[in-house]
């Protein structure tokens, strides 16, 4: 799905308060990935992504910028955390890992669209071989009055069938049984030998199991997925717009950062991460399950608070390999006002929502809206900025009772008005030693 940049913007409006200057970098950035893919192969080696540093306290929106991008236009995408990984040589993940983890990703996106485009045609012969077992063929030679009364009879137990009539009668199937893989206690040093054994066949086993219709339709779906699915295809397919289309977000940069002002640097490994980190993001070969796949146009949008270091304490190579850089602005009352009511799904749609499966039906007032920004704005004042995910915590803190005697309020109008916001949270904002602990 190709979007121009004003587009994006717009969907991300939808979901996203504020923060128009990275919005418009990161859809700047990913449609100049899709003017890349229009030119000559020559001129296309030649034109680097440009990856992105975010610098913004912690839930200002950063990571919900990019992930919001890669589920609107299909992209593989995954987020990493940079203090999660350790130098060559430490005990921890390296850093290739990444990139195997966008190839996994991609891999399940790609199959998962082409499952959806074979889904009728998979339903079909999954459907196909339940209704053998309940309704055995014909043997041949009956008469053709006998044919009409079968394949009458088969299309009723179709729809009753589809109708989920059948769903916890047993039947038996057969399926393959691939012993290595059900075997949870494979010791490390065979857990290679898989894929060879899926090759030999040594584990395509079948095997004769009794269960519910429910359940034997979802079994032979992941039975039948590989016959119905190419999965070289898939394979090639995923491997493409992982090099092409792919987006790894690297958050808590910062946190690998060395800070000039730590003359101790009592971490020696962070530096190391950082080189261990920029071959991936020059562009280098990294073997995955889709075989060996480049990184060069793989887009990385990194992020941190950047409240400890800045983005001059990263070392200089990879500092280069960021040149487009956005600062997001921290939220006030009026921004956490807006991301209470506006966004599709809003938090007070949500809570809303959750507690009319009990029967309550929850609304609040304009001045109780406005008076739980305050407070989140406040808190957030007082004690480290967390952004939005402040309003999480306070607005638990708010419906705390009505959510837990829920029966109480069954079949009511419940307002969350003023007083009751100043009665359940007043007192706490303002002592900062409970707000601590609470907010």
């Amino acid at each position: 799905m190709q979007m121009l940049p004003k587009d994006i913007v717009s969907f991300l409006d939808e979901y996203i308060i504020g923060q128009n200057k990275a919005k418009k970098q990161i859809a700047i950035a990913l449609r100049n990935r899709y003017r890349r893919l229009q030119l000559d192969s020559a001129m296309q080696d030649d034109i680097m992504p440009k990856n992105i540093l975010m610098i913004g306290s912690t839930g200002v929106g950063k990571t919900e910028i990019a992930r919001r991008i890669a589920k609107l236009m299909g992209l593989p995408f995954v987020k990493v955390e940079a203090s999660k990984y350790t130098e060559v040589g430490f005990v921890g993940r390296d850093v290739e890992s990444m990139v195997r983890d966008l190839a996994n990703a991609a891999l399940t996106l790609v199959k998962n669209e082409h499952l959806e485009k074979n889904k009728a045609r998979l339903q079909d012969v999954v459907e196909s071989k339940i209704l053998e077992k309940l309704l055995p063929p014909l043997p041949k030679g009956v008469s053709e009055e006998k044919q009409v009364e079968f394949e009458s009879s088969l299309e009723k137990m179709k729809e009753r069938l589809r109708a989920g009539e059948f769903d916890e009668k047993m039947i038996e199937i057969q399926v393959t049984q691939r012993s290595f893989e059900q075997n949870a206690n494979l010791p490390p040093e065979l857990a290679g030998m898989q894929e060879m054994v899926k090759v030999i066949g040594i584990a395509d086993k079948k095997v004769k199991k009794e269960v519910k219709i429910k359940d034997a339709k979802k079994i032979l779906e992941n039975e039948l997925m590989d016959s119905i699915l190419d999965n070289e295809s898939i394979k090639d397919e995923a491997a493409r717009r992982m090099q092409d289309e792919g987006i790894i977000f690297i958050d808590e940069i910062d946190k690998v950062a060395v800070s000039s002002s730590n003359s101790n640097r009592q971490d020696p490994s962070k530096e190391g991460v950082q080189r261990d980190l920029l071959p991936i993001v020059e562009g280098s070969v990294v073997n995955t399950k889709l075989g060996n796949v480049k990184t060069d146009h793989i887009l990385f949008i990194a992020a941190g608070a950047f409240h400890l270091s800045k983005p001059s304490d990263l070392i200089p190579e990879l500092q280069g390999r960021f040149p487009i850089r956005v600062e997001l602005d921290s939220l006030g009352a009026d921004e956490l006002k807006l991301i209470l009511t506006t966004p599709k799904n809003s938090l007070l749609k949500q809570y809303t929502a959750l507690l009319s499966t009990e029967g309550v039906k929850l609304e609040f007032s304009d001045e109780a809206v406005n008076k739980i920004a305050q407070i989140a704005a406040l808190a957030n004042e007082k004690m480290e900025d967390i952004g939005a995910r402040r309003l999480h915590t306070v607005i638990e803190k708010l419906l705390e009772d009505i959510s837990f005697e829920c029966e109480k309020y069954e079949n009511k109008e419940c307002l969350v008005d003023e007083a009751l916001v100043e009665e359940k949270l007043g007192k706490i904002v303002e002592n900062n030693d409970i707000a601590r602990y609470i907010l």
